[in-house]
């Protein structure tokens, strides 16, 4: 149920890049206007995650899935009727964010509480459900458009979320490690200079990654690519990214998550090099999307595990939604920065530079916590 909840919530916000055309074109909007849509998002479900993630251990996870649902298909019914883009920035940004906020941290939080010596592979079960809202969500999100537009689109996706995340609410059900009383507070974790390290290296780890799904479409398309080919390079993201949530998480399993975990964040900032020389070859463009996924998969299911060695479980929806936190600063920077960037220069180059640099500063930061701690 976790995954499924995960799968529904992120369907909306990672097809979103197959809305930036048409909604650029009707609201005779600059593209740094439209990604600042999806920062708005972003920002949103993982600095709610704060909130969301401590708070599914005091209500119970079926409550979260209720009240989060409601404002996720609340707010795109409204998007569909937007006569402004600033508009958008209110239903969609407000709406969407705090559903996924709602569906995401606190189902990680749910199956970590399950699961005690095979967390990391449970977590990359549940979270490949992300993976497959990627490899779904796009696709279906571009022939929605095409035959009924953008708008009808929008009400099709708020009802198919309004019935899925009710039969996730139906099943869901609260682990027992919810009830005991935790060995740290999470103020005291929070304050110390590893969870300081981590914030960052994940702040500059995001600002790549967010960048990659609202920008990649857009320039498949600007380089003669069709939207609906374009779009299956989300899908490719999300089809590696499922393998890499499971395969990236198995071997973690052997060789330690932390090493896999660093190499996850490597990967993903050395692919920006393939998407730079890519061109308008889509085969040069499906190889990045793919490389990329499977080591976004990896960031995404070995997080919670890495926290929880490094800090103990026994704050781990706290933990992690506080750590990703640092994701929704990245988030609102990196598509809405990159798609100013290419709007100035007319061009994707600075921002996939930006992108490698920022990616590989992340990941330096995170090999130097992993020393500090001797893992």
């Amino acid at each position: 149920m976790a995954g499924l909840s995960m799968f529904v919530v992120f369907a909306t916000p990672y097809s979103f890049g197959t809305f930036v055309k048409p909604m650029a074109d009707e609201f005779h909007a600059k593209r740094g206007g439209i990604a600042l849509v999806f920062g708005i998002t972003s920002f949103l479900y993982f600095a709610l995650g704060a909130l969301t993630g401590p708070l599914v251990h005091r209500v119970g996870p079926r409550r979260m899935i209720l009240f989060g649902g409601a404002v996720q298909v609340a707010g795109m019914l409204l998007t569909s009727h937007v006569h402004s883009l600033q508009q958008a920035y209110f239903t969609y940004g407000i709406g969407v964010g705090v559903g996924v906020a709602c569906g995401y941290v606190p189902m990680v939080a749910v199956v970590g509480g399950w699961f005690d010596k095979k967390r990391a592979a449970a977590v990359g079960v549940a979270v490949s459900g992300i993976g497959l809202s990627s490899l779904v969500g796009s696709p279906l999100a571009a022939r929605l458009i095409r035959n009924y537009g953008w708008r009808d689109a929008y009400t099709i996706l708020a009802v198919a979320t309004a019935v899925l995340l009710a039969v996730v609410a139906v099943f869901i059900r609260t682990p027992p490690s919810f009830g005991k009383i935790p060995t740290y507070t999470l103020g005291s974790a929070v304050r110390t200079k590893s969870f300081a390290m981590s914030y960052a290296s994940v702040f500059l780890i995001a600002i790549p990654l967010f960048s990659v799904f609202v920008n990649i479409v857009p320039y498949a398309e600007d380089h003669g690519i069709t939207k609906a080919t374009a779009a299956t390079l989300v899908s490719l993201v999300g089809l590696f990214s499922i393998g890499g949530r499971l395969g990236l998480a198995a071997i973690a399993q052997r060789v330690g998550i932390p090493l896999v975990y660093v190499g996850s964040f490597f990967v993903m900032a050395l692919t920006q090099l393939l998407w730079l020389t890519a061109g308008s070859s889509f085969g040069a463009l499906a190889v990045f999307a793919s490389l990329f996924g499977a080591s976004y998969g990896g960031f995404i299911s070995l997080s919670p595990g890495f926290l929880a060695g490094v800090f103990g479980a026994d704050q781990l929806g706290g933990l992690t939604g506080i750590n990703y936190s640092a994701a929704g600063f990245g988030a609102l920077l990196g598509p809405t920065l990159g798609a100013w960037l290419v709007d100035r220069t007319n061009g994707y180059s600075t921002t996939i530079v930006c992108g490698l640099i920022s990616g590989l500063a992340g990941t330096t930061m995170l090999a130097l916590l992993i020393r500090r701690h001797g893992k």
